[in-house]
């Protein structure tokens, strides 16, 4: 039960309304949310059913930050009422997200609790990422429906999109070609059940490029390329690798 330790689940355990979280969230919470406390941000959260994750925010984040929920079901608009701001809408209509963004401006964090379908979490990404903040986060909760049934193509999954970034960012190498990437996304980190994305929208450098700091060079031999040459186990290991991906 260490989980009650974190900041956040006294947050969620004070909520006046009922919130339904996983135990191993809240601990991600307090390590990607923490230095946003008591700070002026935008928060949205997409999927607020009860209203009670309104609140655990409120309660986390402080009264300066600007909490607003989003849901498919126009009674959420109630919310409203205790000082949150509620629209309603579906998180795979690009143009919902047109007329989101041009209300509210730029966002600090948001926090994907929708539909679970890869359409719902790929439409919010691509949508919402050039209006996130320098540091800011998309993080995407329940990512474990990319393995299971009823949330579209597998082949189309939040997971294999997920892959995909992860190639890109790695292609801002400057020894590989270049391809479509995002340049706001900085990096991806993945914890149980939880994607986080890592936004810095005043990234100029797209490429990254070697750089030495002229010290003295002793023209030390490279043994790795002679090392593989000459290890017996390579190929087993090899094969090892080739089943993985098969």
């Amino acid at each position: 039960m260490n989980f009650k330790k974190n900041l956040s689940y006294k947050a969620f355990s004070k909520s006046k309304f009922k919130s339904i979280k996983h135990s191993t969230y809240f601990e991600v919470y307090d390590e990607l949310f923490s230095k946003f406390r008591n700070k002026k941000i935008t928060f949205v959260e997409i999927g607020i059913l009860g209203g009670g994750s309104l609140f655990m925010w409120r309660n986390f984040f402080g009264p300066r930050a600007r909490i607003i929920g989003i849901d498919l079901n126009p009674v959420a608009k109630k919310w409203t009422k205790y000082g949150f701001e509620i629209f309603i809408g579906d998180q795979s209509d690009i143009n919902f997200w047109k007329k989101f963004k041009k209300k509210v401006g730029k966002i600090d964090i948001i926090l994907d609790d929708g539909g679970h379908r890869y359409i719902d979490q790929i439409t919010s990404i691509e949508c919402i990422l050039d209006n996130i903040k320098h540091n800011g986060l998309i993080v995407i909760e329940d990512t474990h429906t990319s393995y299971m049934d009823g949330f579209g193509d597998k082949k189309y999954s939040l997971i294999n999109y997920i892959k995909n970034n992860i190639d890109k960012i790695n292609y801002k190498s400057h020894k590989l070609k270049n391809i479509d990437i995002k340049e706001k996304i900085w990096s991806i980190k993945v914890y149980e059940s939880i994607v986080a994305i890592f936004v810095k929208s005043k990234q100029k450098q797209t490429k990254s490029a070697p750089i030495t700091n002229n010290g003295i060079d002793d023209n030390a031999k490279d043994f790795r390329v002679e090392r593989n040459k000459q290890n017996k186990s390579f190929r087993k290991i090899l094969e090892k690798v080739k089943n993985y991906f098969r």
